[in-house]
């Protein structure tokens, strides 16, 4: 593609956005001019309030995720030290205890339970993952705020859900603290939410590797594809975070920021340095940017004249 075609791509965006944003303005403006200059001035301290919870709500599942993957990245450690220490339990020496009879396989079974209450706690880990987008993408879309009741009822209520076609909750597009208008704040969510959507399903794929690693020395069933459920209901849960392609009939596959370094294809036999390679992708989360998500908070803080830490 050449300059030119990418600065004719670029502005044609930049002009069907502005369209839009207008349109949107202006269907806006007809609920607005349909409702009375009271009803007006009462949408925006509602509105405030509103916003104000929407975003401690995400502020609050921010907080959420980081503690749900910690907890996945010390169960993933200690699913990895038994699968290894199972895995090399040939070579390890024993000392006085190799004389005990069948030592090595009463070891070795015995990391083998541990892999497994360490692979249900990873998993429990990786959905309550599911859970925190699930509830951001929720939150996302409950930004707006709309009249509630009969029009002309003398008792002027405001809800986040429309029972008007017409009423697109963001009063015409008017600013609802000091410049912003619902719009705007909907679309830095829904940047934010994106980092996070990414980053789950790239976490599905390392939680489904490590769900199918298998060791020589005591080899378990492990037949699961990309397309199966790792827990029931998980993928009505990714269908609310738009994670899951109707198309294929399965989870959308990760296109992740890690390093080349980092297989992206499911393997069942990874070597000790893939292990700790996917270990520390878990950790770093490639796909968020933290920094941009801290700007997020503080700039909408500061739109709102609220701390929202």
């Amino acid at each position: 593609m050449t300059t030119q075609d990418s600065s004719s791509i670029s502005s044609f965006s930049t002009v069907s956005r502005s369209v839009t944003e207008k349109n949107e303005s202006k269907l806006g403006s007809l609920a607005l001019n349909n409702s009375s200059p009271s009803t007006t001035r009462l949408w925006r301290p509602a509105a405030q309030r509103n916003l104000k919870n929407q975003w401690l709500k995400l502020v609050s599942q921010n907080q959420q995720w980081a503690k749900a993957s910690s907890s996945g990245k010390s169960h993933l450690v200690s699913l990895v030290n038994s699968y290894l220490s199972q895995r090399y339990m040939g070579t390890v020496d024993l000392g006085v205890l190799s004389n005990m009879p069948n030592i090595r396989q009463r070891a070795s079974q015995k990391l083998a339970g541990q892999q497994e209450l360490h692979r249900r706690n990873l998993l429990s880990s990786y959905k309550d993952l599911v859970m925190i987008v699930s509830l951001m993408t929720n939150i996302s879309s409950s930004m707006r705020c709309f009249v509630k009741g009969p029009a002309g009822s003398p008792l002027i209520q405001f809800s986040c859900l429309s029972e008007d076609k017409n009423d697109l909750g963001d009063a015409g597009g008017i600013s609802v603290f000091t410049f912003w208008s619902i719009m705007y704040f909907e679309n830095l969510a829904k940047e934010l939410i994106q980092m996070f959507a990414l980053e789950l399903i790239f976490k599905r794929l390392l939680v489904f590797k490590f769900l199918t690693i298998n060791c020589e020395a005591s080899p378990r069933q492990t037949d699961k594809i990309w397309s199966d459920e790792l827990y029931s209901g998980e993928f009505e849960d990714l269908r609310s975070c738009q994670l899951f392609s109707e198309e294929n009939c399965q989870p959308i596959f990760p296109k992740s920021n890690a390093p080349k370094a980092l297989d992206l294809q499911p393997d069942k036999q990874l070597s000790q340095e893939d292990l700790e390679v996917h270990i520390t992708a878990w950790f770093v989360e490639y796909n968020i940017d933290k920094d941009r998500v801290a700007d997020i908070f503080k700039i909408v803080g500061d739109e709102m004249h609220f701390n929202l830490s």
